[in-house]
């Protein structure tokens, strides 16, 4: 079956076996380094192991550089060294994330920080940072030039700016029920530079040609606002982060189109501005926005999205059969 033909849920289903082939490995690799560290304080390091053996599957990230690197001719294999720094340091964004949106469940699972609390998550964050900054700076050049890596140091550096420009002007967002779906979309861009790193990082050790660098960042920049946007359509059928993102962080897509709504804005107000969001009221929230076309404004969105990708790498004659897995796989909750 060609991929073009591939559904959603097929290409979800593959990319599942493709992140446990391609990303296994790193993962594993980035456990041994966290879990071979002294640590005194019984708390941090029970937070350390439970964050890396329970809590952060992260398979994509690794399976992105590999699949970068293979689509431009190089070997997916060369992206290990470098895929297991990367692992810590995005890890270390989350758990700093969970703290400043007070997230204290994800997928069902406690985060650090709903676990342990703000002080050990911090200090668990800036542990798995700190690691992962300092193996960076260890890569041998046998494994990727001394050339590449001040690319690459300097790609995650400007990562790491705007992903902090992104969370500070989501700060804002926080119970703001005038904010456009314009404004998110702007920081929902910002924030997926953490994809589009992971995606010239990979395209750069595979030896690819600026142009081809460019080409595969824009992808990771699409692909990045998809796994976004993808959580956004989760949270808002989710009870529970319906009424974290609520009370705690910027209000989900849908939500924010559903204030713009003239025949629903108003109930929905009424509902939002008060003081606690029952679970009863949550309810009322998401059927008012199924009755309205807001749920189908933001699948066409992520389907264009999608598309762009992957006419792009098609435009650049990128061979990435598993780069557009990816993309068209973040679109199967869309039918769930």
């Amino acid at each position: 079956m060609k991929e073009k033909d591939v559904s959603p849920e097929e290409a979800m289903e593959q990319m599942q076996k493709i992140f446990r082939k391609r990303g296994t490995k790193a993962l594993e690799m980035a456990r041994k380094q966290i879990l071979q560290e002294k640590i005194e304080s019984k708390e941090a390091r029970e937070a350390l192991t439970y964050f890396m053996t329970q809590y952060w599957h992260d398979l994509a990230r690794p399976s992105l550089l590999s699949s970068v690197c293979e689509a431009v001719g190089g070997e997916p294999e060369l992206t290990t060294s470098i895929a297991v720094p990367m692992t810590l340091i995005s890890g270390a964004i989350d758990t700093h994330d969970d703290i400043i949106d007070q997230s204290k469940t994800k997928n069902g699972r406690p985060t650090v920080y709903g676990k342990y609390g703000k002080d050990i998550a911090l200090l668990a964050g800036d542990a798995l940072l700190l690691k992962g900054l300092t193996l960076l700076n260890k890569i041998a050049e046998k494994d990727i030039s001394s050339e590449k890596m001040r690319i690459i140091v300097d790609i995650v550096k400007n990562m790491f700016f705007e992903l902090g420009d992104a969370e500070a002007l989501e700060l804002q967002f926080r119970r703001n029920l005038n904010v456009s779906p314009q404004e998110y979309l702007k920081v929902v861009r910002k924030k997926a530079a953490d994809v589009e790193a992971h995606a010239r990082i990979g395209a750069i050790v595979g030896g690819a040609s600026p142009e081809e660098v460019e080409v595969l960042g824009e992808y990771g920049r699409s692909l990045g606002m998809l796994i976004l946007l993808r959580d956004d359509w989760i949270d808002i059928f989710d009870v529970k982060e319906r009424r974290s993102r609520i009370k705690n962080e910027s209000l989900p897509l849908p939500l924010l189109y559903g204030l713009q709504q003239p025949a629903i804005k108003h109930e929905l107000r009424k509902i939002l501005q008060k003081k606690t969001v029952t679970r009863k009221n949550s309810e009322i929230i998401l059927d008012t926005i199924q009755k309205t076309d807001v749920l189908q404004m933001v699948a066409k969105l992520m389907n264009a999205l999608a598309e762009d990708a992957i006419l792009k790498l098609r435009k650049r004659r990128v061979k990435g059969k598993y780069l557009e897995l990816m993309a068209k796989a973040t679109l199967s909750s869309l039918n769930e």
